[in-house]
């Protein structure tokens, strides 16, 4: 049988096993494209998918007092600074006199100054529509993040459906969408097999050609940090641009920023962070060009 003869029979071997997996809806699975296999894996999973949702927990820190805006710009987003503090945490930030909020930092001051408890950023105040100088009632409480499962009957009434679609994208593995042409594919594994460079009298099966299609690239998993807290937080802004501009900063100073957004009481936040470190040493030395660079209230933070 010469190669003619042989490349026709092979090829409509292919294509006899493509249309007869297309029939009964079933392509064989070395046929089938990496974007088809991914979304039912995807579908499936999305039956015990877990988000996270931030809820206020006023047995870490709730203060309500005076608050102050000296009306300097200030980086970092937005934050307040109170002496009650310990750690830094995220809080939700209520103006009492008008009933705007925000979600920001609470951080322990460097140094007290007089007047007003908690000293608050530009940022801050400008979602808090406080004026500069003139001292505004607040209240500050802590969050906690908590673990709720949606797409099932267990699923929180008040879960935002447009949040819960973007969280399940944001996790999606990433993947290569390949056409789907097995014609194409078996004519190339028939020539790699007759190339020259194959030995003399040597033969190649169906089994093999198939074998040769169906070999996907090797994912390679990125190794997990053994910190506990291996990325830092930049800060958390009211408004996007804000949050963009820090990151684009960060990445001019040779970084890889990331922008998470969020969602607390309906309004939007964004949180930009850098990492993760693989080492403690490397995180100390990553947070010292982040400080170098202005952002001084900047810490360490799990995701």
């Amino acid at each position: 049988m010469n190669i003619l003869t042989s490349r026709g029979l092979i090829v409509g071997f292919i294509a006899t096993l493509a249309l007869a997996g297309c029939e009964d809806g079933q392509m064989p699975e070395f046929l089938q494209s990496k974007t088809e296999v991914t979304r039912a894996s995807t579908s499936n999973a999305s039956t015990s998918k877990t988000i996270e949702r931030d809820v206020e927990a006023p047995e870490v820190f709730q203060v309500a007092d005076k608050g102050l805006w000296d009306g300097r710009p200030s980086l970092g987003g937005v934050w307040v600074a109170h002496p009650d503090a310990t750690d830094p945490e995220r809080v939700i930030i209520r103006n009492t006199t008008n009933a705007k909020f925000v979600v920001g930092v609470l951080y322990r001051p460097e140094r007290q100054q007089p007047g007003p408890a908690f000293q608050v950023s530009s940022d801050a105040a400008q979602s808090l529509e406080m004026l500069a100088g003139q001292p505004a009632d607040l209240n500050v409480t802590a969050l906690r993040s908590e673990e709720v499962k949606v797409g099932g009957d267990d699923a929180p009434a008040e879960a935002d459906d447009a949040d819960i679609a973007a969280e399940q994208i944001a996790s999606a593995p990433a993947v290569e969408a390949t056409a789907l042409d097995p014609i194409a594919t078996a004519s190339a594994a028939i020539d790699k097999a007759e190339a020259p460079s194959a030995k003399a009298g040597s033969t190649t099966s169906i089994s093999d050609i198939a074998a040769t299609m169906g070999d996907a690239p090797q994912v390679t998993k990125a190794s997990a940090s053994s910190l506990a807290k291996p990325f830092i937080q930049i800060g958390i802004f009211s408004v996007q641009q804000n949050a963009d501009n820090t990151s684009e900063s960060m990445r001019q100073a040779g970084m890889v920023p990331t922008i998470k957004p969020g969602k607390m009481n309906g309004k939007d936040f964004w949180r930009v962070i850098v990492g993760p470190s693989g080492s403690s040493s490397e995180r100390a030395q990553l947070l010292k060009k982040i400080k170098d660079l202005g952002f001084t209230d900047a810490y360490f933070v799990t995701n």
